[in-house]
């Protein structure tokens, strides 16, 4: 089983950086390909960002290359995604989630979830 909690959301201007830390519990999170979805209101839940479980691989959505970056600390269990050049359509409640092995770019392949966390970016 893993626990995953996000931090760092919150409400900047357009241009500005956030960075967002997801943090695990469990002691084979380095087993667990970690990825970041946002959900708009009104919006299906979207894919951001992946990472693979040893920090190796990553993946990216088109809307977003160039602008964030993913990264793991195995040691620390923690997952951070690095938001810069923040727009207005970023605004989003951003979700990470965990599954073992290798990771995909569909939410419904998840098992473990946490809470999300706000963005709001404002023009």
């Amino acid at each position: 089983q893993v626990q995953l909690v996000e931090s760092g959301g919150g409400l900047v201007q357009a241009g500005g950086s956030l960075r967002l830390s997801c943090a695990a519990s469990g002691r084979t999170f380095i087993r667990y390909a970690v990825a970041w979805f946002r959900q708009a209101p009104g919006k299906e839940r979207d894919f951001v960002t992946a990472v693979s479980s040893s920090g190796g691989i990553t993946s990216y959505a088109d809307s977003v290359k160039g602008r964030f970056t993913i990264s793991r600390d195995n040691v620390k269990n923690t997952v951070y995604l690095q938001m810069n050049s923040l727009k207005p359509e970023d605004t989003a409640v951003y979700y990470c989630a965990a599954r073992p092995d290798y990771y995909t770019t569909s939410y419904r392949n998840y098992d473990y979830w946490g809470q999300g966390t706000q963005v709001t970016v404002s023009s």
